[in-house]
């Protein structure tokens, strides 16, 4: 089946949107192949970081981005893990300081460049769900099927204020809520693809609906 043949679905949105977790949730349904691109970002965050380079350098981000090594794999729990050369680090891609240095990076062209043949790579049969904040607008815009998902701020802060502190880490909701706040205005300011949703993208407000409901919507644009 040549690549072009390979069915997509993309799912956009921001920060605490729940777009991971739908989208892991309608792959596994569908029985496809699935890409977080944030945790790639996220990866070369964290990389960079290991390697001491300044995120105000992007010669030495680009090097990193081609160079990092990420490598998604199951837990025999089934908890999808994240291993960035040969060390898993899935723990700390999902902190507040991953997802702002992913931020950062994202907004350089040149790293997204050098990102995108990586991403579009995981486009094999028998279909991908792919999930980020430019898979409908730029990595994929042929995607057969195109999501936006949204949620109020506050929403999107509660959803990671339980969620970080059920892992024991110590945050505020006040704090979550201007680090989200913050992040949602660069990613919608930024010059290159910033975060906006496709055109033909149908748009989903997850505020206050439950994850088996906002699956279920999603996978019935699929399956109609």
């Amino acid at each position: 089946m040549p690549e072009s043949a390979v069915p997509v679905l993309t799912i956009d949105g921001p920060s605490g949107s729940g777009k991971g977790t739908i989208s892991r949730a309608v792959a596994g349904e569908l029985g496809w192949h699935y890409l977080d691109s944030g945790a790639l970002y996220r990866a070369v965050g964290v990389a960079a970081g290991w390697s001491d380079i300044d995120l105000a350098d992007p010669a030495a981000l680009v090097r990193c981005a081609f160079d990092v090594e990420v490598a998604f794999r199951d837990a025999p729990s089934g908890e999808p893990r994240v291993l960035i050369n040969g060390v898993d680090a899935t723990d700390e891609l999902r902190t507040e300081t991953a997802g702002a240095a992913a931020s950062a990076i994202a907004a350089i062209p040149e790293v997204r460049a050098a990102l995108k043949d990586r991403q579009r790579a995981f486009r094999q049969p028998p279909g991908l769900v792919a999930d980020g904040r430019d898979m409908g607008t730029v990595i994929f815009p042929d995607a057969d099927w195109k999501v936006f998902l949204t949620a109020s701020a506050e929403e999107r802060a509660e959803r990671r204020y339980k969620q970080l502190s059920g892992k024991g880490v110590s945050v505020t909701l006040s704090g979550l809520l201007r680090e989200i706040l913050a992040r949602d205005a660069r990613d919608a300011s930024r010059a290159v693809a910033p975060l906006r949703p496709a055109e033909d993208a149908v748009r989903i407000d997850t505020t206050g609906l439950g994850i088996d409901e906002v699956v279920a919507r999603v996978l019935a644009l699929v399956r109609d």
